[in-house]
């Protein structure tokens, strides 16, 4: 009874355990393909619930989103043989599921090496017809667009996936031929500064000529119309001056006396010598007062 119990334990176990090597799940961020004693027989099986030969068949799955492949930075020549440093990656898809097991036994990384092989040789080349300055700026995106869709045509049929996209993260320039470049950069930027400088420079000459001229136009100006008004005034004072002293001749030879023995006594060291007769001390002789 025992020995009995024993062996339909025995192949109730082995029937649940071939049952359950008899079913699989694909879902649908997968791709898979079923093999029989490691031979293809049915490929992109879709998502959900299959049945395969337990022992016969085996099932492989790949991830059936987009991939990533991240180049190592690589060097690369421009038309002019200029050496540029490249880092690009690669976003991927696997498309044909029997290419892509073919092409790589299902694995992966060895997908990413062979693509990544593929990746420079395209850009080797695509960089290899450009320029410098068409390769970092004027036809980058050119570049890129070109690259996928040559890039394309080589995976699909070669590794079986779907290149999505090509982007450069960096161009860089060498390291033994940065700090040349840098140089030559810097002594650039140095001659174009002097040159604004010296630009700058005449600028303010001019400038500065201008307004000395228009300061000395403005002032001989303004003195010339000062001595206009002066001028004026003058006569204007001589005017009044000789209507008032018209009007008492004695007087006003009275006056211009008196102011000139101010003038003439006003420091009391000087010293004059003079005849006492003379006309100058007309108004202090007292016949002159008389």
């Amino acid at each position: 009874m025992g020995t009995r119990s024993f062996v339909i334990g025995f192949i109730v176990v082995l029937l649940g355990l071939l049952g359950m090597n008899s079913v699989f799940i694909v879902t649908e961020m997968e791709r898979a393909v079923l093999l029989e004693f490691g031979k293809v027989v049915r490929d992109d099986i879709e998502p959900g619930l299959h049945f395969k030969l337990p022992v016969i068949n085996d099932v492989r799955k790949f991830d059936g989103r987009v991939l990533t492949s991240d180049a190592p930075p690589e060097r690369f020549l421009t038309q002019e043989k200029k050496a540029l440093i490249v880092d690009s990656f690669a976003k991927f898809r696997v498309d044909d599921v029997q290419t892509y097991y073919t092409a790589t036994s299902g694995d992966e990384r060895r997908a990413e090496d062979l693509l990544k092989e593929r990746i420079n040789d395209g850009l080797r080349d695509e960089i290899g017809k450009r320029t410098l300055h068409e390769v970092v700026s004027g036809e980058r995106d050119e570049l890129m667009q070109e690259l996928t869709k040559n890039l394309n045509l080589v995976a699909n049929t070669e590794l079986g996936v779907t290149v999505v996209d090509v982007r450069v993260k960096r161009i860089d320039l060498p390291p033994e031929v940065s700090q040349s470049v840098y140089n030559r950069m810097n002594t650039e930027r140095d001659i174009e500064a002097r040159e604004h400088r010296a630009k700058g420079e005449e600028l303010a000459v001019g400038i500065r000529a201008d307004a000395e001229k228009q300061r000395e136009v403005l002032v001989a100006e303004a003195y010339s119309a000062a001595e206009e008004t002066r001028g004026e005034g003058d006569a204007q004072a001589a005017s009044i001056y000789a209507s008032a002293f018209s009007k008492d001749k004695d007087f006003y030879e009275f006056y211009r006396s008196m102011s000139a023995y101010q003038r003439t006594f006003s420091d009391k060291g000087d010293v004059l010598l003079i005849q006492p007769d003379s006309e100058f001390f007309k108004f202090l002789n007292s016949s002159g007062l008389e």
